[in-house]
């Protein structure tokens, strides 16, 4: 009866903390989803960016006409005449993900739209992404450090950036999905389950369906599979982790249409195999060590060695080859781009373009997670006491994770749950160091009757001792021995008594000096939890205003406030709208690539170009038709069918993001594959300017002219608000382009490109039909050249 009272206070104990968890979570869970409604209070809810509108677009799609019909899409309303087929494209997690939802909710009679469900996908799994988290922490340091983790990522600035509502891109679902194979990674790491190692294997698969950067995983995985190896900590509980998600990881991998045989093929997956090799190699030597005799061992190691010497050199050989008979060393742009950062700037301006691509400055990372930059190093300082494999893995996380941030602004998202993990581990720590002081020092506490515990523990040893003593008298009694044996048994139970009492005198003594020394005075524990109160509290109000201001306005509506109040600018939509309504379904839409996918699924109308970058060839002609005169402009859209340009710009309202301030990049990708283009001409002295000391080539240029056609009658002057200064060229007409559509705020600028003049209609006379006949078999010739060499 004595065993259930005993146990009954630490079950009580253990049931009260799993729910107090349970209710903690389930606030955290809350906090993540309503901290991103912001942008659908303050505004409403709409689709953010560029990407999402494809994202919804290919979801609308999916709902309508199903699972099959998606797979074999042909999209003819893109990169036009080249079309692309969207099935084997698209990272298809996202889509089938919302889908789903959408599907489950109708379903249960919950009859929402397509859109609503695009726009909550996000906040839903950034609340699923902190749950994630507090999974993968409490693998390694506990459910506390766990609890503050979550409630870290529920509020960091650099991942609600990208998880917002309507905020409708692949990340939404892309970090959960990382995090999340990160636990199941750790979980049979710890545990050796063969059912978790197989989950692992379908979260992996659920992030290469979500998202590009699943080489993320498959390339820090091995990474700390080979530190585990080489620093003496292979087990079979490692081979376990590791093993099935190459194989099972990667045959799921291949099934997806846009991986397909790159899982195989490519660089970014060749370290998982040659780290699968290893790894087979080891567990052979450990076998044998354990069934062969030393000499026989070494013997078996010796030849297990040169074998496998000789498979990896093979395989290394083959690896080689592969990747010396591609041009780019069988890695992908964006790869080469983050192991060399000068790469993309060199050979590849398409993807130096995007701004996201660009590295972060230093006020980014407060900005994205503030204080947390802080407290990452106090983090990785606690996983080494003591070290384990899993927090190996967090500090290897960490690690990678600060380089690739370092150099592509859009990997801070990637950054941002290891710096949590890392400062839910480090405020734990810190907070039980402080709490377990106090506590120590408060009277009446059991800690602080430390000082009785010896007498106590010597006290509890004199009576084991007598039991025991009591025990062996009645064996003495049963065995009946001689006089002379009791006699030395007694003396020789006397030493022991007395060693037992000095031992633990001694140690009690030590532990209580142990404790005082890593115990903190009681007003410097009081105030050192102050202050990290206050600064937990200055980051949750950093992370609330991050939230409500910095990253809630969607690209789409624009807003600016003045002493006059509120300004909102809806011209994205209102030229959308426009294009819509007032031209033919089959209209071919000319713009930058930046807004291809906003046209395409809000105007409904084919683009030359979107944001999918897929060929590079398809936006330099866009480029360089930007870039040339008027006439070879014309002449370029002419060829490519296209009735209508679109341009994008700020000059008036002073919106930086406008296609002035892109057309460098215009000129550069243009210039890599047509080389008439150059850079230089459009500098003066290094410098870009747009105001009279602007070359001639740059006052010439189409884009100069459709952004700043009529924009003297502005202000009478034509002062650029983004530049800051007049225009140089402000009065002149358009020959070949005629304006039929300006939003209100002259932000977006839509041309129609003029019929040709010299094209003979009907019948003409006689007499002048051989002169007809030559000069239009001359324009015919002349017109038979490519425009843009």
């Amino acid at each position: 009866m004595a065993a259930p009272d005993t146990s009954s206070p630490s079950t009580l104990r253990n049931a009260f903390g799993f729910v107090f968890s349970f209710f903690i979570l389930v606030l955290i869970g809350v906090l993540a989803f309503s901290i991103r409604l912001f942008s659908v209070i303050k505004y409403e809810s709409v689709i953010h960016e560029f990407d999402p509108y494809f994202n919804y677009r290919v979801t609308q799609y999916l709902t309508k006409n199903g699972i099959y019909d998606f797979w074999n899409w042909f999209d003819d309303r893109t990169w036009y005449p080249l079309g692309r087929v969207i099935g084997g494209t698209v990272y298809p997690g996202l889509t089938l993900t919302a889908g789903t939802l959408w599907w489950l909710l109708n379903s249960l009679n919950i009859p929402l739209s397509v859109e609503t469900v695009c726009v909550f996908t996000a906040p839903i799994f950034s609340a699923f992404a902190s749950w994630a988290t507090y999974l993968l922490t409490k693998e390694v340091k506990g459910a506390g450090a766990g609890l503050t983790a979550a409630a870290l990522l529920a509020m960091v600035p650099s991942y609600i950036s990208r998880s917002v509502a309507g905020s409708y891109d692949n990340e939404a679902v892309a970090i959960f999905a990382l995090i999340f194979t990160f636990y199941l990674y750790i979980k049979t790491l710890n545990t050796g389950s063969l059912f978790y190692a197989t989950l692992n294997s379908i979260a992996y698969f659920y992030m290469v369906c979500s998202w590009g950067g699943y080489t993320f995983i498959i390339n820090l995985i091995p990474m700390h599979v080979l530190l585990c190896i080489v620093t003496g900590r292979y087990s079979s509980r490692l081979y376990i982790a590791y093993a099935p998600l190459v194989v099972l990881g990667t045959l799921l991998a291949a099934l997806v249409p846009v991986v397909g045989f790159n899982a195989v093929m490519t660089s970014e997956h060749f370290a998982s195999f040659l780290v699968f090799i290893i790894i087979h190699v080891v567990a052979l030597v450990y076998y044998i060590k354990g069934i062969l005799s030393p000499r026989m061992f070494k013997v078996a190691v010796t030849l297990v060695l040169s074998v496998g010497l000789v498979v990896c050199c093979a395989v290394v050989a083959v690896l080689i080859a592969l990747v010396a008979s591609s041009p780019t060393k069988g890695w992908s742009g964006r790869s080469l781009s983050l192991l060399d950062p000068t790469y993309a700037s060199k050979y590849i301006p398409i993807i130096a373009s995007v701004s996201e691509h660009q590295p972060p400055t230093w006020p980014s990372y407060f900005m994205d997670i503030n204080v947390l930059a802080f407290l990452v190093p106090s983090g990785i300082v606690a996983c080494f006491l003591p070290l384990s494999d899993a927090s190996s893995f967090v500090i290897l996380y960490i690690v990678t994770s600060v380089y690739f941030s370092g150099v592509m602004v859009r990997l801070m998202l990637v950054f941002a749950p290891a710096a949590c993990i890392m400062s839910g581990i480090a405020l734990s720590g810190a907070f039980d160091v402080l709490t377990r002081s106090i506590k120590f020092q408060l009277p009446g506490t059991p800690e602080n009757l430390e000082s009785d515990g010896g007498d106590t523990s010597s006290e509890s040893v004199v009576l084991q001792n007598d039991g025991v003593k009591a025990d062996k008298s009645e064996d003495s009694l049963k065995e009946r021995p001689s006089k002379k044996n009791k006699k030395k048994e007694k003396e020789k139970e006397k030493e022991k008594e007395k060693e037992e009492k000095e031992n633990a005198k001694t140690s009690s003594s030590r532990s209580h000096a142990v404790r005082k020394l890593l115990n903190l005075p009681l007003e410097a524990s009081a105030i050192a939890i102050l202050l990290l109160v206050f600064l937990v509290a200055f980051y949750v109000v950093h992370c609330v205003w991050a939230a409500a201001e910095a990253y809630s306005a969607p690209s789409i509506v624009l807003t600016s406030h003045s002493p006059e109040g509120l300004h909102v600018f809806d011209d994205f939509r209102e030229a959308y709208a426009w294009l819509s309504h007032n031209t033919d379904v089959d209209d071919k839409v000319a713009s930058w690539w930046d807004y291809g996918y906003q046209t395409t699924a809000m105007a409904n109308r084919t683009v030359i170009v979107d944001n999918n970058t897929w060929n590079n060839t398809h936006i330099a002609t866009v480029g360089t038709a930007m870039s040339s005169p008027e006439k070879a402009a014309w002449e370029i859209f002419n060829s490519l069918d296209v009735k209508y340009v679109l341009v994008v710009f700020g000059g008036l309202v002073g919106y930086p993001s406008d296609d002035i301030n892109k057309f460098l990049w215009m000129v550069r990708i243009g210039g890599g594959v047509f080389p008439h283009i150059k850079e230089p001409d459009y500098l003066r002295d290094g410098q870009y300017r747009i105001d009279s000391q602007a070359t001639p080539t740059m006052l010439n240029c189409l884009m100069y002219k459709l952004s700043y056609h009529r924009f003297v009658e502005t202000d009478g002057k034509g002062f650029d608000r983004v530049r800051q200064t007049e225009i140089g060229k402000k009065y002149f007409k358009l020959t070949h382009f005629e304006e039929v559509f300006t939003t209100h705020h002259w932000m977006v600028r839509i041309y129609k490109l003029k019929p040709p003049k010299n094209r003979i209609r009907g019948k003409t006379k006689k007499s002048k039909s051989k002169s007809s006949s030559t000069t239009s078999s001359r324009s015919g010739r002349t017109r038979k050249k490519n425009p843009w060499h």
